[in-house]
């Protein structure tokens, strides 16, 4: 099994190994020739030209602290512990001077006047935005087909999709071209392609990412989540990125902040055999009902639960019945917000503009009709709908009190039970095509995972095994508000015990790899 790791680069970048240049340039090579195919991955939709200046300024900083000693090397490494390593955006993040466009026509020609605060923080610790990668549409979906860009596909099987909204940034980092990818989450939208395309994929707790600078879907749902092939390189991002922020009035202090910073760049800890002999597991009873659980997917969570026990957990199955509306209770809320918040996408402020020359109704109409996707416009008339005078709100305001209610009984879960564990997804990656028409059953992927989005909690997808047909199967960790230092620590034991459950890409080089070899 290839990866492409944080602690790769780094030995590489320090010794000097490969240059911060090289990877940059060996990243742009591939993202060209993959165009070229006759089945193009269509991860990336476009590689910053401003990457290769930030690469040399980098380079130039290795070079200026080598030349004074490896004591101002370490010093530089400490403050800058990302420097010179290249992560990738999803397209709804702005990175200043560059489009965003949430694969969407509507914002055709847009430029983003700043930067994220996410990406600003991950710029500060000298890594390299490379690259914009394709989603749904407004992260409008599950398997990143509702793209005006067209669809990304699984690098496993690019008959099948990568999962979404956030699976360009899944796809380009289980291919190797970057160490770790940023997408963001609203039902499910990191954790489900982490689980399509055999990666780690953390939802952290609301608010210890700051949403500044991400186009909104849900905001009281959506966190930037990441991407990467092991524990350790989700804990050093989200320890840089993690943090109140001004300009963010949700956001709030990570406990684990420092923590996560210090350990990740030690050496993650894993879970000790006297953790796991205190360690009680939840698995909600309403999780095994589910219907359409894949046999596949079913096996693979049996094997983990088997796991779990034999380290010496305590895995006991609970009932907590408000599940059985967490579907509807997220398109109520998230439909409803998405509804708000796209109302300003007008054709009059910025993004394209369709003009027939009729007045500004006509245009509004016009603009609309012709920018948005099919997925998005039906999330708007759904959303508009419940928001409209026949209901006055009263169907939104049930489904926050259901929310209320959610939130209250996870919180009180957690204080029973250390871990929920159950499912990414009920199946493996499905073909392309497969359920682009049957937005019913698109929205049933999410099942699993809606409500660590409506409970604010964390959650992280772990790759767990693959399928007869070798499509990688994601299995949850799910824990209380502020418990990602616990689940990646659990994670970390199950990555030294399980190394090969991640992707099989047998014939597939990393950019780090292919930049060595160029050196």
């Amino acid at each position: 099994m290839i990866q492409y790791t944080i602690s790769e680069c780094q030995k590489a970048l320090k010794n000097g190994e490969v240059s911060s240049v090289q990877l940059v340039e060996s990243t742009k090579a591939w993202f060209v020739s993959d165009k070229d195919k006759k089945i193009p991955l269509n991860g990336f939709l476009e590689v910053y030209e401003d990457a290769l200046e930030s690469a040399k300024k980098a380079d130039e900083e290795f070079s200026a602290a080598k030349a004074k000693g490896a004591g101002e090397l370490a010093t530089l490494l400490e403050k800058k512990p990302l420097l010179g390593i290249p992560f990738a955006v999803k397209d709804n993040m702005s990175v200043k001077g560059e489009k965003l466009t949430c694969a969407s026509k509507i914002l055709q020609g847009y430029v983003a006047p700043y930067n994220a605060t996410v990406v600003q923080r991950l710029c500060d610790a000298g890594a390299i935005p490379v690259g914009r990668c394709n989603q749904d549409e407004f992260a409008m979906g599950s398997s990143t087909e509702y793209s005006a860009y067209g669809a990304t596909r699984n690098p496993v099987n690019r008959e099948c999709v990568s999962g979404g909204s956030s699976g360009g940034s899944a796809a380009v980092v289980a291919s190797n071209l970057v160490p770790f990818a940023l997408g963001t989450e609203t039902g499910g939208s990191v954790r489900l392609p982490a689980s399509y395309c055999g990666l780690y994929g953390l939802k952290p707790s609301y608010g210890i990412l700051s949403r500044w600078g991400i186009v909104a879907f849900g905001s009281s749902l959506d966190q930037v989540g990441i991407l990467a092939h092991s524990p350790k390189d989700i804990a050093l991002p989200l320890g840089i990125m993690s943090g109140e922020d001004f300009y963010d009035d949700t956001s709030v202090e990570n406990p684990s902040k420092e923590d996560l910073l210090q350990t990740a760049q030690k050496g993650l800890e894993a879970y000790t055999d006297t953790d796991f002999s205190k360690l009680k597991v939840a698995i909600p009873r309403q999780f095994l009902e589910a219907k359409g659980l894949d046999d596949d997917v079913a096996a693979v969570f049996q094997n983990v639960q088997d796991w779990l026990k034999a380290k010496g957990a305590t895995i006991e199955i609970v009932d907590l019945p408000i599940l059985d509306a967490s579907i509807a209770c997220y398109y109520v809320i998230a439909l409803s917000e998405a509804a708000s918040n796209l109302s300003r996408f007008d054709g009059i402020r910025y993004g394209k503009r369709v003009d027939p020359e009729d007045g500004y109704d006509a245009l509004y109409v016009a603009t609309r009709s012709d920018g948005f996707g099919p997925e998005v416009k039906r999330r708007i008339v759904i959303g508009n709908y419940v928001l409209s005078e026949q209901f006055s709100g009263n169907t939104y305001k049930k489904a926050m009190s259901v929310r209320a209610r959610m939130q209250r009984e996870v919180a009180a879960l957690y204080k029973k039970y250390d871990i929920v564990v159950c499912p990414t997804c009920p199946t493996p990656a499905f073909k392309l095509g497969q359920k682009v028409d049957d937005p019913m059953a698109m929205y049933l992927s999410d099942i699993y995972t809606i409500f660590v989005n409506l409970s604010r909690t964390t959650s992280l997808s772990i790759p767990a095994g693959v399928t007869k047909d070798g499509l990688p199967v994601g299995i949850q960790f799910a824990g209380p508000m502020f418990g990602e230092k616990k689940l990646l620590s659990l994670a970390q034991a199950w990555d030294e015990a399980h190394p090969n459950c991640g992707i099989p890409l047998e014939n597939e080089k990393s950019i780090l790899t292919s930049a060595k070899e160029g050196n």
